[in-house]
């Protein structure tokens, strides 16, 4: 059933409480490789309590991971859910994420692109708790086959690496048991756990959530160039551009492009840097 733009974007927003706690917390950095080596002080800001803080990528899992596709019940958007792709996906917060909290989230359809054979649906979930706004999520859900329908194109956020060496790289390996760990904030897609299931979407083995990857990557820019503060991360954003394996390594180069603006580009290290996030662009303050 084709798309009926005009219905999805009029719709009311969904309404949801949501709340959560440290373990969430913790669980979710735990998921994105925290706390390897155990030893690290510095990892201790994502796994222990007296010193937690928060990943703004956070916000793409609390309240059980539903920030991603949870406007594809609008109205109007009546889709065949095999031929959904997550095509990127931004995060932009007002102010560092609580490590305990409770918000009122809504999901709306913000955006309907016609892309020719394909259709772009972006989903915007917002957040916000007794103290105001806490985040605004965008999620862009590529739909083959829906496109055609004369709509508007969109804008390009596509992104030219820079042309010179990036500022820093850095290898992030990605353990044999992280996609059942990360699962566990909310994503329960048996693509990421079970070999069988895998093999019917036509992967030799299950692969990693592109969210991880999303996370991994904004730990790996705050780590390294930010001097471990998560609260200096203003926005983040990313195209999805291919798939990575539980057991690979994400090769994570970087270019400091603007103050306050970090560009990033991830690959696969093993299969001959196959792309994994493009158009990855990282907004900090500059200063502490």
């Amino acid at each position: 059933m084709p798309i009926d733009a005009r219905t999805a974007l009029a719709a009311d927003p969904r309404r949801a409480e949501i709340a959560w706690t440290p373990k969430d917390v913790q669980l979710y950095h735990l998921g994105l490789g925290a706390g390897t080596p155990a030893t690290d002080p510095d990892e201790l800001r994502y796994t222990l309590e007296s010193r937690l803080q928060v990943l703004p990528s956070f916000a793409t899992v609390a309240g059980a991971g539903t920030a991603a596709f949870g406007g594809m019940g609008a109205p109007g958007i009546d889709v065949d859910l095999a031929a959904v792709l997550h095509g990127g996906q931004s995060v932009r917060v007002h102010r560092p994420i609580p490590v305990t909290g409770r918000a009122v989230q809504t999901s709306k359809v913000a955006a309907v692109y016609d892309k020719g054979r394909a259709a772009v649906i972006v989903l915007r979930t917002e957040a916000g708790d007794d103290e105001g706004p806490l985040w605004t999520n965008d999620a862009q859900i590529f739909v083959r086959g829906e496109g055609g329908f004369g709509g508007e194109r969109g804008p390009s956020d596509r992104l030219a690496l820079p042309d010179r060496a990036p500022d820093r790289t850095v290898e992030r390996p990605i353990r044999e048991d992280q996609a059942l760990l990360y699962r566990l904030s909310g994503d329960g897609n048996p693509l990421h756990a079970d070999p069988a299931f895998a093999k019917l979407a036509g992967f030799d083995r299950p692969i990693l959530h592109g969210l991880c990857t999303y996370g991994m990557t904004l730990k790996a820019v705050t780590d390294t160039l930010l001097d471990g503060d998560t609260s200096r991360i203003a926005a983040y954003r990313t195209r999805f551009a291919g798939v990575v394996f539980p057991g690979e390594t994400l090769r994570i180069r970087m270019w400091t492009v603007a103050d306050g603006r970090v560009q990033v580009a991830v690959t696969a290290a093993e299969r001959d840097d196959a792309p994994v996030l493009a158009d990855t662009l990282v907004e900090h303050s500059q200063y502490l």
